[in-house]
């Protein structure tokens, strides 16, 4: 159910609704320290903002964070989501380059 969204691949989601985390098998071989990571970054995003996040790729390899929620949850905070997602995408930098790494050689075959 959550493998794909709208053709990406997804290494990752947190559902604040259900309160689940899910992890894509297909990247397994990833250190047990960033599966760690990932997780702990997808749920507490979802703890404070709220909805459902996302890290998917998409056809070329990129990693991009995708959010969603339920339509009338009055909880969700939309700016605070935006602005969460550039902290991360600054925080996290080299953890995202190496991810998107990872998948453009071990997943899609490129010579890096």
């Amino acid at each position: 159910m959550y493998d794909e969204i709208e053709g990406k691949t997804v290494l990752c989601c947190a559902n604040s609704y259900e309160q689940k985390y899910f992890f894509n098998d297909e990247f397994d071989r990833l250190p047990e320290d960033v599966k760690q990571e990932l997780k702990i970054m997808c749920v507490l995003f979802t703890e404070e903002v709220g909805g459902i996040l996302s890290l998917a790729y998409d056809e070329e390899g990129n990693l991009s964070f995708e959010v969603m929620c339920d339509e009338g949850d009055i909880l969700f905070d939309e700016i605070g989501c935006g602005l969460m997602i550039k902290k991360l995408q600054t925080e996290k930098k080299e953890l995202l380059e190496a991810l998107e790494m990872f998948y453009k050689v071990f997943i899609l075959g490129e010579d890096i």
